[in-house]
């Protein structure tokens, strides 16, 4: 039972509380530069999601192989033989979308969310953790670019996956497609992630140990904090 309780944790951080787009900050260039479509934001999510379980299977297997001085050139041969893979898949059955990620495709291998999931979990951890820790961050990391491509196809075009759905009602605001809009919509999914993994709590709540400014509290230190001395 906790073994279960302990690989649906894995799954589920990245989707909120741990996801790389919206609370790691972590491969935010191909987020803010393919989400113009909803399409795009789908194809780029899945590509990244394949590579970081099967780069994560593969650097958890080989974690006691792999010299410790070598690792990350290690690690980005293993991430880039499989972005390697889903680019001539793409490239064979989806032009259109080989042309629309354009150079953020193949840039996949220098993710800093795969690569940090490859140093800081999978070389650390058993292969079924390291899989499932792979799939949850590809979720959070899609269902982020997922909700960006929506809203800014949405606003700044009137359709979704292409589909007109605001013809007749408003006219598109273009400056959704642009970097501006982008950066907008970015710090709106920012501040409601933040809300919805509870960020921001008032100190009593968490307690001395959570504070962040808890090294430079003297009540901390005189281990005299009680509730409501932060109000």
């Amino acid at each position: 039972m906790e073994k279960k309780k302990g690989l649906w944790h894995e799954f589920t951080k990245g989707i909120i509380i741990e996801n790389p787009v919206l609370r790691l900050m972590l491969g935010c260039c191909a987020t803010l530069a393919v989400t113009t479509a909803a399409s795009n934001a789908i194809g780029m999510g899945a590509a990244t999601t394949f590579v970081l379980v099967c780069s994560n299977a593969v650097i958890s297997l080989l974690r006691n192989v792999i010299p410790n001085k070598v690792r990350i050139p290690a690690f980005i041969t293993v991430i880039a033989g499989f972005v390697t893979i889903v680019q001539m898949f793409i490239k064979a059955f989806s032009p259109a979308l080989d042309t629309a990620l354009g150079v953020f495709l193949p840039l996949i291998v220098v993710n800093c969310i795969i690569l940090g999931r490859a140093e800081m979990f999978a070389s650390k951890n058993k292969i079924l953790p390291a899989i499932i820790d792979g799939l949850g961050m590809g979720v959070g990391f899609t269902a982020a670019m997922l909700a960006m491509g929506i809203i800014r196809e949405l606003l700044g075009a009137g359709t979704v996956f292409g589909l007109p759905l605001l013809s007749g009602f408003m006219e598109p605001i273009i400056i959704f497609l642009l970097p501006p809009g982008g950066f907008f919509v970015f710090g709106m999914l920012i501040a409601l992630a933040g809300k919805l993994s509870k960020e921001g709590r008032a100190p009593e709540s968490m307690g001395c140990a959570h504070c962040p400014l808890a090294a430079s509290c003297t009540k901390a230190a005189e281990k005299d904090c009680k509730k409501g001395d932060a109000e």
